[in-house]
């Protein structure tokens, strides 16, 4: 389960200036488009060369369920590449982006106090220089854990700790993610 790196996904998407194409058929000529070739595209959607052909001539128009949700996802994963990158670029240099969260956050601290992990829900906004990691990381093909780690590292260093203001030995632990939504 990737928690994270799909949240940062669905924020890109909240940037985008026009709908994907509807039709099986455009969005069929999308991909062609952008893959240069029907092989690719039918590697791509793992179909056939041909299958790819007729759904761009509209001679099949209705995909099966869980070939039209695939074709959806590609089209999506490359829809308006650069109004995300323009959005991703605003947000890593200038404004940061803010996490919503259910999570168990757990400490690690002096002994003897109640910094037991427990679920909370909350809301922060990151510092650019977090954006900046945690799309770098994404692009980069970083693991689940290490964008969880950099998320944990700004929500422990601007929420918990206060920009260094308390609390300045505390390790935060980000687990049993029940939900995060990202937006910048």
């Amino acid at each position: 389960m990737s928690d994270i790196s799909d949240s940062l996904t669905r924020a890109d998407e909240q940037h985008f200036t026009r709908p994907i194409p509807k039709s099986a058929g455009a969005q069929m000529r999308y991909l062609l488009k952008q893959l240069k070739s029907t092989k690719s595209v039918a590697a791509a959607l793992n179909i056939s060369q041909r299958t790819v052909e007729r759904y761009i001539k509209n001679q099949i128009k209705q995909p099966k369920p869980a070939l039209a949700a695939r074709l959806e996802a590609e089209v999506r994963r490359r829809w308006q590449p650069l109004v995300r990158k323009r959005a991703r670029d605003k947000a890593a240099r200038t404004t940061g982006l803010v996490i919503e969260t259910r999570a168990r956050f757990g400490f690690t601290a002096a002994p003897g106090t109640t910094d037991d992990g427990r679920m909370r829900r909350i809301t922060q906004h990151l510092p650019p220089e977090y954006a900046a990691r945690l799309f770098a990381a994404q692009d980069a093909g970083a693991a689940e854990s290490q964008l969880r780690q950099i998320a944990a590292e700004g929500l422990q260093e601007i929420y918990f700790k206060d920009n260094g203001a308390r609390a300045t030995s505390l390790l935060v632990e980000f687990t049993d993610i029940d939900y995060v939504d990202f937006a910048f």
